[in-house]
């Protein structure tokens, strides 16, 4: 049997490139010190409908981020040797793909997420080798779904979303989940890396003050 492994694409490359040194959002600036240490694996692969990345939505038994849309990942232990490999760890732990089908492009400037005061590494990643895949550990995560960039870049799925802190960042409302925050912050500017952008409203909508266990409501946008 031939395994088909894909090579990582040059577009990709060029993103790794640009994305190094992109411009973030004030509000997810990291502090000078103090925090937890965190990265997640922001993992490309080759779709039906072209380009996609992987998600999980995260269990509503979680403490934190309960039932929200995120990349795989999690808090950086004393074991790993720094961001990539807590990212590749989390995962394998999260939705079993292993680091031999993944290759590591680039890590993307730190991030802050300050209502948790988690300071993530967003790890760059293609997945040579995509495949069907579940969630593992059902603590922790609820489901896993790919979505293609051209969902991801459809205007009808884009919107500015503030939240009851007044801090207003990008989001995505997609299959009827709700992608935002620092996830959506990393969609939208590797969109707009990639050219892969399209002029969309940018009208800000509120997030709902009182959300039971993290989640958002399926329609936001009307």
């Amino acid at each position: 049997m031939t395994v088909d492994v894909k090579p990582v694409p040059s577009w990709l490359r060029d993103i790794a490139h640009a994305a190094t040194t992109m411009n973030l959002s004030p509000a997810l600036m990291p502090p000078a010190s103090g925090g937890t240490r965190s990265a997640v694996l922001v993992l490309f692969a080759e779709g039906p409908d072209g380009p996609d990345l992987l998600f999980i939505r995260r269990s509503e038994r979680l403490r934190l981020h309960a039932g929200q849309m995120a990349f795989p990942g999690g808090v950086i232990d004393a074991m790993d040797a720094g961001p990539v490999a807590a990212a590749l760890r989390e995962t394998v732990e999260e939705v079993g793909i292993h680091p031999a089908d993944v290759d590591v492009v680039a890590t993307l400037p730190e991030l802050f997420i300050p209502p948790t005061r988690f300071r993530v590494v967003p790890v760059l990643a293609w997945w040579r080798r995509p495949r069907a895949v579940a969630p593992v550990d059902r603590g922790e995560v609820d489901a896993v779904e790919r979505i293609s960039v051209g969902e991801l870049a459809d205007p009808a799925s884009r919107l500015m979303l503030q939240r009851p802190s007044g801090i207003i960042l990008p989001a995505f409302q997609i299959r009827g989940r709700l992608i935002w925050g620092m996830t959506a912050e990393v969609v939208d500017r590797l969109l707009a890396l990639a050219g892969w952008d399209r002029p969309w409203d940018t009208r800000v909508v509120e997030l709902p003050s009182m959300l039971p266990a993290g989640e958002q409501p399926d329609r936001i946008k009307e």
